[in-house]
């Protein structure tokens, strides 16, 4: 959805509540109390009341807005500027577009959306030949600010993320296209923060993103070596030059993803790094779609999670 027909389909605050609660109701009100789906609306309260136990459900409870304090028009410009391009905006940027005062509720409100995108990205697996490798993101850790930083692989700067990248092969017959320069095109891909480069902590990772006996494409070292029990794994011990022809798609995300956050981000705080790289991924693999501005409305009617990424309530 281009700005233009954003505000001319969304004008104020009203249209957004309207639409908020259609969604609601085409999505299903589930009584938290008793779990019945039958309701009544109660206008004047702009409540839906159960018919089974008569308990209560507000327009935003059950939702990701709950307990927040934000306009519904807020909440869905902040929607459709992060799901109206392949970038991304931060936190104090759409605070200055929206003219808000304080910025600690627009960052937690931005975080809120990361979170209920990776509730999608976490509901599915690769099913395709897939390259893996780990990437080292710059982040800020409040536990260690001010002690002696490290330097290079294992700095305190530094947080492990696991990229999975799809390499699907490209047919015959397209080939010939100038858009397909490879032989291989990107899949979907998923990104995940881990502790450390332990071989038993890459491969219970890893199960729980590829599908076992699938073919794996990784460079020679030692955290994937238990890998060949469970999948087709093809390890190579790679030159520098070699990288970009044996693992091309998987080092082109985790390249574009650093350059975008760097761009961006003033800091990243370790903690919070999982959100932005649902973000990424969530854009990444819908990347053909056109309207994710109703996707991620329909998610945002069915979770409430905080920022952190965990259920409350």
């Amino acid at each position: 959805m281009k700005l233009l027909d954003f505000y001319k389909v969304f004008p104020d605050e009203s249209t957004c509540k309207e639409a908020f609660c259609l969604k609601r109701v085409s999505e299903g009100i589930i009584c938290r109390k008793c779990g019945n789906k039958s309701h009544y609306w109660k206008k004047k309260r702009e409540q839906w009341e159960c018919k089974s136990c008569h308990h209560r459900t507000t327009l935003k409870s059950g939702s990701v807005m709950e307990n927040s304090k934000l306009s519904y028009l807020y909440w869905f410009i902040a929607m459709h500027f992060m799901t109206s391009t392949t970038k991304t905006f931060s936190a104090k940027e759409v605070q200055n577009q929206l003219g808000h005062n304080r910025y600690e509720p627009i960052w937690a409100m931005m975080h809120k959306i990361r979170a209920i995108m990776g509730i999608r990205e976490e509901q599915y697996m690769l099913y395709n030949e897939s390259e893996i490798d780990d990437g080292f993101y710059e982040t800020v850790s409040k536990k260690q600010e001010g002690e002696q930083q490290k330097r290079g692989r294992g700095s305190q700067k530094q947080t492990t993320v696991l990229v999975c990248a799809e390499s699907i092969e490209v047919p015959l017959e397209l080939k010939n296209f100038k858009k397909f320069k490879t032989d291989k095109k990107l899949g979907f891909v998923k990104m995940k923060v881990i502790n450390s480069l332990k071989k038993e902590e890459i491969t219970s990772n890893i199960k729980e993103m590829i599908v076992e006996k699938k073919k794996l494409r990784s460079d020679g070292s030692n955290s994937y070596n238990d890998l060949k029990e469970f999948y087709n794994h093809q390890p190579k011990v790679l030159k520098p030059k070699e990288s970009s022809t044996y693992l091309p798609w998987v080092h082109t995300v985790i390249s574009n993803s650093k350059r975008l956050f760097l761009a961006v981000h003033h800091r990243i705080d370790e903690d919070f790094l999982q959100n932005y790289l649902y973000e990424f991924t969530y854009k990444l693999n819908r990347r053909y779609i056109d309207d994710l501005f109703s996707r991620v409305l329909t998610l945002a009617t069915q979770h409430r999670w905080n920022y952190l990424g965990e259920r409350y309530g």
